[in-house]
């Protein structure tokens, strides 16, 4: 018997998504056969059998796995074709924290993390138990606690409808949206953001017009599109060693400093929201040609997981003109997210009663609160000012 683990696709997540099984549950397989697709945050990947036989399902569909875990067994066949037994133990590394259990109960493990976090959230065990995991984690009890309150919620909007006389029934007409596999990426690094990281957010106003003259003469020079996006990802990145905790993670014993800016940039083009990566940030040229390839590759879709993973800060980009401020959110596994939005013309009065006119932008930082004060998101926006004026 072989299991089929689930390897490490990132690091940023802690846990993947089954979303599809591609051999049914006791059916024949060959080594080197696809059997599942896993969705992390950044993109789908699918999981490969390492032997022939047939496939025994661990995981189900729907359910949340973490790397290391035993996603499907492959038993050898019987000689009448059929699976022999699959029943095994499940496996603990013994070192994670995450794999010192309390118990067990109903062929439910649970780890010390989960248990704390029933007792905060006020989880009760047997609905926990309910869920029927062989081995219950902390964060398959926080998803449970946000699941019931999204429930509650629910459920009283659905009776104020009946009260106000329908609106319920008008909600049920409006109908469904399905969304993709990216939006629902999108959604989970959003949720797993708000619950876990508490995040602050400093702006602060530049005067970019010098910049964008200043980009004007790259172009030519590089001989590749120069913009703010290219001029701010190097100004990010430049700033990497006068304040390293805003390229640090957050971790229960401190926080991870990063060796090298690692900059995510995001870009949403009509496919999806993206956040790929710029890793060679020395040179404005390398940092113009990877942003160009970036945006081609999010017209399509069509990008390598190594592009997406890895970031420790993130640049999001905001190009409409008519928004002046946005909030970013903080991706687990970073410590801030730069949102910049489009320049727009400024009229400033003198003493004289003449005016001048300049161009602006709100530059604003989010970033999480338990690695990086008020005033070092001060001093890291006022060091960016500079470079960039």
């Amino acid at each position: 018997m072989a299991d089929v683990l689930v390897p490490k696709l990132n690091n940023q997540d802690t846990e993947y998504l089954v979303v599809e099984w591609l051999v049914g549950d006791g059916e024949p397989v060959r080594a080197g056969e696809a059997v599942a697709v896993l969705e992390t945050s950044k993109a789908a990947d699918e999981i490969e059998a390492a032997a022939s036989g047939r496939l025994v399902h661990v995981a189900a569909k729907d359910a949340w796995i973490a790397p290391g875990a035993v996603l499907a067994r492959v038993v050898p066949e019987d000689r009448d074709g059929s699976a022999g037994s699959a029943a095994a133990p499940v496996r603990t590394s013994g070192g994670d924290p995450e794999e010192t259990f309390t118990g067990a109960a109903a062929g439910s493990l649970i780890t010390a993390p989960a248990r704390a976090a029933m007792e905060e959230l006020g989880v009760p065990e047997d609905r926990v138990l309910a869920l029927g995991l062989p081995l219950v984690r902390r964060a398959d009890v926080e998803r449970l606690a946000s699941s019931r309150a999204s429930g509650d919620a629910v459920s009283g909007a659905s009776a104020g409808g009946a009260e106000t006389g329908g609106e319920g029934a008008d909600d049920a007409a409006a109908g469904r949206h399905e969304p993709s596999r990216v939006q629902r990426a999108v959604a989970r690094a959003v949720t797993l953001s708000h619950r876990t990281i508490p995040a602050a957010y400093t702006v602060m106003r530049f005067d970019v017009g010098r910049a964008l003259e200043r980009a004007r003469a790259l172009t030519r020079e590089v001989r590749r599109p120069v913009g703010l996006p290219e001029l701010f990802v190097q100004a990010v990145a430049g700033l990497h060693g006068r304040f390293p905790l805003l390229f640090g993670a957050w971790e229960e014993d401190g926080v991870a400093l990063s060796d090298a800016p690692r900059v995510g940039v995001t870009f949403d083009l009509g496919e999806g929201l993206y956040v790929p990566v710029v890793r060679e940030t020395a040179s404005l040229r390398d940092i113009a040609g990877t942003l160009m390839r970036h945006r081609l590759a999010a017209a399509t879709g069509d990008f390598r997981e190594r592009d997406l993973t890895g970031a420790n800060i993130t640049v999001t980009l905001h190009t409409d003109a008519d928004v002046i401020l946005a909030v970013p959110i903080v991706l687990p596994g970073t410590a801030a997210a730069l949102a910049v939005t489009s320049p727009r013309p400024e009229t400033v009065p003198a003493a004289d009663g003449s005016v001048t006119v300049r161009t602006v932008t709100d530059i604003g930082l989010a970033y999480d609160h338990r690695i990086v004060n008020g005033r070092d998101a001060a001093l890291f926006l006022a060091a960016l000012r500079q470079e960039i004026q």
